[in-house]
């Protein structure tokens, strides 16, 4: 079973307010640009035309690697509010 497949399984319950935040312009300067390749819902997007980072953070798995790959150390993530986000367990 691929990777996609296994993520069109994930339940989630989407807020509409990003739990995720970065630094723009430290994001400008990043070489690696890491957060858009270690994130397994692809949820970091570099934009080459508009010099900016787009955050998917509905598909957010909430794993936290983003933050542990970023170079720059430009990534702010808490929790979603309330009972928002992925649903880990069903019941």
């Amino acid at each position: 079973m691929s990777i996609d497949d296994k993520l069109s399984k994930v339940k989630y319950n989407c807020d509409n307010i990003s739990h995720l935040t970065t630094n723009e312009e430290k994001c400008k300067n990043c070489k690696t640009k890491a957060c858009t390749y270690i994130c397994p819902a692809n949820v970091w997007q570099w934009n080459e035309n508009s010099n900016s980072m787009h955050i998917n953070f509905e598909n957010c798995l909430e794993c936290g690697a983003c933050r542990i790959a970023c170079e720059k150390q430009c990534i702010e993530w808490k929790y979603p509010s309330g009972n928002k986000g992925v649903i880990f367990k069903q019941g």
